[in-house]
């Protein structure tokens, strides 16, 4: 059976049928670790918006041909790869959902894979043409990273992966191009990356924990436990009994402001404990920013806005692009034109890029004055500030214009050195 064909059986038998959040199954395959405490982290609120934070990002990143010639750079016409990169790599998923999901899964597990469906086509006696037909994300658990010491699928020192089928146990063993391998920052040997949650299983586990105390506390009204004294003396069964009547109506949100009677035998005496003695609030904070901080997100980010105005806020959004996702944006780059370009391709100029520029949409007035200056000052032509705002061509709009007083810098106070003419009616007649 083609590899095509597993994952796409493996798309079927997950979503094929009715499943629920509670399919461990399914929550694997989603992302979700399910053996090394997952629900905590996914949970964990920093934990979750700073995944979708980053995941999302690269989502609104619209993919790029660009092509470098002696002309200066150009857009090349659409091509079958770029189609399935920028639009719909595969039959399952959009272009943006793809790479939302690779970027989701090489956070959460450190390294994301993408098997590259391509077949060489014979054209004629010698020639032939390489194509792409898809590229499928496979979980980063399925693959194994395997490194030929020993020459033993044809090439010594060469990497391959092994893809291994969840449901049948079948093993397929990929060539280093075909399969693009995404990964974190963190690597110890260039080839496994590893994610913020290895890394900061405790940070994550007490920040999980912390979450769960607090809620606990929500659901009995901020209260502990209590202690009810009684005159007399009560067995074990009445003791049980007095705890049961009396529990439902003393903790929980429904007792709040409520006035319960009891018995002029019993006695209740809380047991508080004090979030703020404990400095609760302040640890769980600077658990949570040291989290986010992990994964390059900002404070404004995750709603920590105790520092922060409208302006720092804006601030920090342009930080967040230039230098948590500048990064992410360049590996991203160079695994593309390393492994989807072919060496043909490469040696006429094209490359794929990123157009970071989504991520900095302004208002329509701060728009028009950034577009006047560049077409004013000779780097737009009018007919590509109209495209950038999704209007047609205009005649006489594909030239560049320029203040016809600018001279060029080495004839910089020319004017000043020339001889003036005597006017007529002078001195000189």
């Amino acid at each position: 059976m083609r590899l095509i064909d597993k994952i796409k059986n493996k798309y079927y038998a997950t979503f094929g049928r009715s499943i629920s959040t509670d399919d461990r199954g399914v929550l694997s395959w989603l992302g979700v670790d399910t053996e090394n405490t997952p629900r905590q982290a996914i949970s964990q609120t920093t934990y979750y918006i700073s995944l979708k934070t980053l995941s999302e990002a690269i989502g609104k990143l619209p993919l790029k041909l660009y092509q470098q010639t002696k002309d200066g750079i150009i857009r090349p016409p659409m091509t079958d790869t770029l189609r399935l990169l920028s639009l719909q790599p595969n039959p399952y998923m959009t272009a943006t959902t793809f790479w939302t999901l690779c970027e989701m899964l090489c956070q959460h597990y450190g390294n994301a894979f993408v098997w590259i469906d391509g077949e060489f086509k014979p054209s004629g006696r010698y020639g032939g043409k390489y194509e792409i037909r898809g590229f499928y994300p496979m979980h980063p658990q399925s693959v194994l990273i395997l490194i030929d010491d020993a020459g033993l699928f044809g090439t010594a020192g060469c990497v391959y992966y092994q893809y291994t089928n969840p449901d049948t146990g079948e093993q397929v063993i990929l060539r280093d191009s075909e399969v693009l391998h995404f990964k974190t920052w963190y690597t110890e040997d260039g080839l496994i990356g590893k994610s913020v949650m290895e890394i900061l299983q405790s940070t994550i586990d007490g920040a999980g924990a912390a979450s769960d105390y607090e809620n606990n506390l929500y659901k009995n009204s901020m209260t502990a436990k209590m202690v009810m004294q009684y005159s007399g003396n009560l067995d074990e069964d009445r003791a049980k009994e007095a705890q049961k009547k009396f529990a439902d109506k003393l903790c929980g949100p429904k007792a709040a402001g409520k006035i319960i009677p009891i018995p002029t035998a019993f006695n209740l005496v809380p047991l508080n404990q004090s979030m703020v003695d404990a400095d609760f609030a302040t640890l769980r904070k600077y658990s949570a920013l040291q989290i986010a901080a992990a994964f390059g997100i900002k404070p404004s980010q995750i709603n920590d806005y105790e520092h922060s105005k409208y302006a720092s806020s804006e601030s920090e959004a342009i930080a967040f692009l230039t230098d948590t996702l500048a990064y992410r944006i360049k590996m991203y780059e160079e695994e593309i034109n390393a492994k989807v370009l072919l060496p043909s391709e490469y040696k006429k100029g094209y490359y794929y890029k990123f157009n970071e520029k989504a991520l900095l949409r302004t208002d329509s007035k701060t728009q028009s004055e950034i577009i006047r200056n560049y077409v004013q000052g000779g780097v737009y032509k009018p007919n590509e500030a109209r495209a950038l705002l999704d209007m047609p061509n205009a005649d006489g709009g594909d030239v560049l214009l320029v203040n016809g007083s600018y001279v060029p810098i080495t004839e910089a106070g020319a004017a000043y050195n020339r001889k003036t003419e005597p006017t007529p009616g002078g001195e000189n007649e």
